[in-house]
C-alpha cells in the first residue's frame, strides 16, 4: 500500500502558470500529490475571459467561486454564479464560462485528477512579475486533441 505525504500550501505558495486560454492558474493539489484522486487549482481571470464549449470525457468538474461573477453555459442553459456559489458539472456535460465581473477567482476541482497534463501543456510558468501569455485557442485545441482531457464541441457561446 502506498502512503501519500500530506500536502499543505498557504496562500500564495502554489506553483503559478499562465493559461493560454486566458487567466492565471495556481496549483493547490496536483494529481501526483493526491494519488490521482483529484486535481485542485485556483483560477484568476479578468472580465471578457471565455472558454470554448467543451466536455471532460473522463472527469467531473466543480467550480467554487471565491470572488467576482461568471456566466455559465451548461448544456445550452445560461446561469450566473457569484462569490460563494458552486457548480458541479458531471463528465460529458457540454459547458463553458465567461468572466462577467471586472475579475473573478474560482477554485476548480477535477475528479479524478486525470486532466492535469492538459492544463500544464496549455500554459507557461508565471513567475512573480511576469506578463500573461496571449490567448491562443489554437494551442488549446491542439493540446486538447493531444491529451484527450477535453473535447471542444463549439466556440464560446457568449
Amino acid at each position: 500500500m502506498t502512503t501519500l505525504a500530506a500536502t499543505v500550501r498557504d496562500h500564495g505558495e502554489g506553483e503559478r502558470q499562465w493559461f493560454s486560454g486566458g487567466g492565471l492558474l495556481t496549483w493547490l493539489a496536483t494529481a501526483a500529490e493526491t494519488g490521482g484522486a483529484f486535481l485542485l487549482f485556483e483560477f484568476a481571470g479578468e472580465q471578457g475571459k471565455v472558454t470554448p464549449l467543451h466536455i471532460h470525457p473522463a472527469s467531473d468538474e466543480t467550480f467554487y467561486l471565491l470572488d467576482g461573477e461568471i456566466l455559465l453555459d451548461l448544456d445550452g442553459k445560461k446561469r450566473g454564479l457569484s462569490a460563494g456559489g458552486v457548480a458541479v458539472i458531471p463528465r460529458g456535460v457540454p459547458h463553458a464560462f465567461a468572466v462577467v465581473s471586472p475579475a473573478a477567482r474560482l477554485l476548480t476541482l477535477l475528479t479524478p485528477g486525470t486532466d492535469e497534463a492538459f492544463f500544464r501543456l496549455a500554459g507557461d510558468p508565471a513567475p512573480e512579475g511576469s506578463l500573461p501569455v496571449p490567448v491562443d485557442f489554437d494551442r488549446i485545441r491542439d493540446v486538447a486533441e493531444q491529451t484527450g482531457a477535453i473535447q471542444i464541441v463549439g466556440p464560446p457561446p457568449f
